[in-house]
């Protein structure tokens, strides 16, 4: 099918556009890493939130964040296992603002807090 160069500039401007909007979804993702700290290895966990200052609770306890719109909270890992369920896979991010509060399930890294001390060797095969 011809299209004038017109309209098909506009029809690829709206496709492009579609592509690059963000959902709100994607927007309020947290994401979680490990990292090294003072207290020895800490979960660092980044999320976005409407107002710099919404309070901000993990696993129902309210953290410290630094950051404005675009935050970051650490939290020792062993303080993290105190707060969570034993093999824990996620951990529930709470953002309150305003006395609105919004919940979010985050993932935790593979195995973060799993109880494999002896874990003599892993296999990994490829299929």
């Amino acid at each position: 099918m011809f299209l004038p160069s017109t309209l098909r500039f506009m029809v690829l401007a709206g496709v492009g556009s579609a592509i690059l909007t963000v959902s709100p979804a994607a927007a309020g993702e947290i994401t979680t890493r490990v990292a090294g700290c003072a207290e020895g290895s800490c979960l660092v966990v980044t999320g976005h939130r409407a107002e710099a200052e919404a309070a901000v609770s993990i696993n129902g306890r309210a953290v410290h964040t630094q950051g404005g719109r675009k935050w970051r909270a650490q939290v020792p890992v062993e303080t993290l296992r105190e707060w969570s369920l034993p093999m824990a896979r996620t951990i529930t991010v709470s953002i309150t603002d305003r006395g609105i509060r919004r919940d979010s399930e985050a993932r935790l890294p593979i195995g973060l807090l799993g109880h494999a001390e002896d874990l003599a060797y892993l296999v990994i095969s490829v299929k």
